[in-house]
This record gives structure tokens, C-alpha cells and sequence, in this order.
């Protein structure tokens, strides 16, 4: 079997911010893309944050169904 040269390498850096909040920088993207928790997922993991966003799943799932 030949090898072949990737078509896409993902240029992505995670910043960790404050508690579970992190931004990824994409690419060449200017902005972050923003995660985080919110309602329901806050609920289950028992903490609470000043600013909500959405989860890794939110985005794993929208991606998935777009």
C-alpha cells in the first residue's frame, strides 16, 4: 500500500482558562472557539461558574449533526 500525504494536520492550541472555562484557537481563525459548562452539566459536576459555555459535547454534537 503507497503512502499518502495527509490532506488536513489540525493547527489547534487550548488555553486553559479560569475552572473548567478553555478557548481554542483554530487554525488560521482570529477567535476562539469558547468551552465550558453550563446548566445541567454544572448541576452534575457540582460547581458553579461566573460565565457559562458550552460543553466539549455540545460542540462534539453539533459538529456531528451540521
Amino acid at each position: 500500500m503507497k503512502k499518502k500525504d495527509p490532506i488536513e494536520i489540525a493547527n489547534i492550541k487550548i488555553v486553559q482558562d479560569d475552572g473548567p472555562n478553555r478557548r481554542a484557537f483554530i487554525g488560521d481563525f482570529k477567535d476562539p472557539i469558547h468551552f465550558g459548562v453550563h446548566s445541567g452539566v454544572k448541576a452534575f459536576y457540582k460547581i458553579e461558574t461566573d460565565i457559562e459555555y458550552p460543553s466539549t459535547l455540545d460542540h462534539i454534537i453539533a459538529a456531528a449533526g451540521g
